[in-house]
Formats: structure tokens, sequence, C-alpha cells
């Protein structure tokens, strides 16, 4: 296997490059467990990737360039698979890393006497490569849009298992989960709808704009970053207070996973997935 050569830039905790974010986890002389500060660090990294729709994980493993070519493979090998275990034991979807290879030392480039040790260490790591997949805007083909053209109870009353109906004109105000003042009489009239088919079993989904890949929204009245979760919740309540019984509803937070494209303000809504009907 031939050496490698790899420049490391010293302040990167952890980069972005269009839809790919690195992270390094740096290693002591001979060793493959990994250093408690690093432990800390790649905590936080993989905190970081909770809210991302991750296409795959990729762990390579480095030696300084001591020791033997055979050995510093087995030991390149050893980093990697061992923060492979880390992820292993910290995501909830193994499958998602595609490499995990040691790839021996890195040559040593001096540029002075001064920079061997620093250099060393550095090149006693295991990189970690994320690849991302940014949203595309979407809309279910089986979807039922409503807007103020269509009669909503005929819709509702039409409605089976499966069906996803989008409320187009039921909007959020930035930041909050409370709806536009435009939007009271449109969800009044779901609520209707939805008292007259008392057999439509169903969940609320909520949906944000405007966040980077498919992290949720801060919700600007508590400051917590579950604005989708919210907003779903704001509606499932309203519908409560209208008298429409709690055990036929559920609520989600989608977060940024299915945008719409177009104007920002169709993105925040919320969507109802019936989940169980009588008829028709």
């Amino acid at each position: 296997m031939s050496k490698v050569l790899l420049l490391v830039v010293l302040n990167c905790f952890f980069a972005f490059s269009q839809d790919t974010i690195t992270h390094d986890v740096y290693f002591e002389s001979d060793k493959y467990n990994i250093p408690e500060i690093e432990e800390n660090r790649l905590l936080l990294f993989t905190r970081s990737l909770s809210d991302l729709n991750i296409d795959s994980i990729s762990i390579f493993g480095f030696c300084d360039d001591t020791g033997s070519h055979s050995y510093n493979l087995k030991l390149s090998q050893k980093r990697a698979d061992i923060i492979q275990a880390y992820f292993l034991n910290n995501t909830k979807n193994p499958s998602l890393i595609s490499k995990v290879d040691g790839k021996g030392e890195i040559v040593l480039q001096l540029v002075n006497e001064k920079d061997v040790l620093k250099t060393r260490g550095l090149n006693r790591r295991v990189e970690i490569i994320v690849k991302t997949k940014t949203p595309k805007p979407i809309i279910a083909k089986d979807s039922v849009i409503i807007d103020k053209e269509k009669n909503v109870i005929d819709l509702i009353k039409e409605s089976s298992k499966g069906d996803k109906i989008v409320f187009k004109n039921i909007l959020f105000n930035t930041g909050y989960a409370s709806i536009t003042d435009d939007s009271k009489l449109v969800l009044d009239q779901i609520a209707k709808a939805l008292l007259e088919r008392g057999d439509i079993y169903f969940t609320i989904q909520g949906h944000v704009c405007c966040t980077h890949l498919t992290r949720d929204a801060i919700d600007r009245k508590t400051n917590k970053r579950n604005l989708s979760e919210a907003r779903a919740k704001f509606v499932y309540n309203y519908f409560a207070g209208k008298g429409i019984e709690k055990k036929r509803m559920r609520y989600l937070g989608l977060r940024r996973r299915f945008p719409l494209g177009g104007d920002a303000k169709f993105d925040r809504r919320v969507e109802i997935v019936i989940t169980y009907a009588n008829k028709p």
C-alpha cells in the first residue's frame, strides 16, 4: 500500500464542504484507544449529526511514520475499527457506515526540525467523512392540496386511509407555532369536517422552512429547537378544543425533511395523514 500525504488544518473542529462534513480524532503514539479529550470532542461531533440527513459515513485510520509499514497498517486499522465501534454504539443506523479502512503511515514532510513532534502527532489520527443528503423539494403524489377554491368538508368526507391532506392555507407566523389570522377560518372548517367524519383517525405532521438541511427550527416562544413539533401540537390542541377526541389524533414534527419548494411560507405548514378510516 502506498504512503499517503495529507494536509491537516490545525484549527478545524469539523468543516463543511458542500454536503460533506469531516472530523479528526487524534491518538497517542502506538495507541488505538480514544483519549478522553478526543472522546469528548467526538461526542460533540456525533451530537451535531443528529439533525442531519446522512447518506454515508467513511472512517479512515492513519499512523505517523515511526514503526514498520506492516505494523502501521495494523495499528491504523485498529484505530479505524475503534471509531467504527463508537459509531455503532452511538448511532441508530449502523448501515450508514460505508467504509472502515486503515491506511497506514503518513509521509513526514518536514518544514523545519521543530515541527517533527507536532506533525507526527497530527498524523496519528482517524478521519471521519460524513456525506449528507440535501432535501429536494417534493410533494407526495397522493396528496390532496386544500386551498380556498376547494370544499374542505367534501374532501375530508371522501378521504380514506393513507391519504395525505396538505392544508395550503394554514400558515404560521415566522418562528412561532401560532397560525396567522387568515388561517383560523380554514382550520375551523377542517375541524368541522373532522367532527362529521368521526371514523377518521389521523396524524398531524408539522413542518418548518429555512433551516440547514433537515434541522428543526427554534420556537421563539420557548427557545427550543422543536418548532415543527410545536406547530403540529398547536393544531392538535386546537382540534381538541373544537371537540375532536384526542384518541383520534397524534402529532409529529418532521423538521425540514420535506420542503415543497417555492415560497418559504408554504413550508411553514401542517399536513394530516389519515391513519384509519371505516369509509369510504
